[in-house]
């Protein structure tokens, strides 16, 4: 089966047009330890909306789930802010055409990247949007993939 519309690289930003950011898993990390200020980045990008890939949500849930007391009740409140505060995009089929096509074409260039920075950056691509990450290096790798390292 074919995807039901062609996908395309992300549109740069106009002037007066909001800008729609997905979170890497490894700003909101940061954030919750402290060595970066993701609510304060946030509110200096009023004019655009932040988003949240599902399979962020596992990543992140995982390391609560993972952690130990007093850590673990800390963590979660934190995740649990931040998942309330923000829009979780869903892994829909046409993400996983996305997906498919992203990983193929890494594979024939003989180049990998994470399995879940791979569907951030499918669910990016199938919407248009940013990835906002620290991580670069990964990212760089998928053609058309529009990246922000917050400041």
């Amino acid at each position: 089966m074919a995807p039901r519309s062609p996908s395309g690289a992300s549109k740069p930003k106009t002037p007066g047009r909001q800008m729609v950011i997905i979170l890497d898993a490894d700003v909101i990390i940061r954030g919750e330890k402290g060595v970066f200020d993701l609510g304060g980045w946030v509110a200096s990008h009023a004019d655009d909306r932040f988003e949240i890939a599902a399979i962020t949500i596992a990543e992140l849930w995982h390391g609560v789930e993972r952690a130990v007391e007093p850590q673990k009740s800390k963590r979660r409140k934190y995740l649990e802010t931040v998942v309330a505060a923000l829009p979780i995009v869903p892994y829909t089929e046409q993400t996983a055409y996305e997906h498919a096509r992203i990983w193929a074409e890494l594979q024939s260039a003989g180049k990998t990247i994470g399995a879940y920075d791979l569907i951030v950056a499918a669910t990016a691509l199938e919407r248009g949007s940013h990835v906002a990450t620290f991580n670069k290096r990964h990212f760089a790798l998928i053609k058309g993939l529009q990246m922000i390292e917050p400041k």
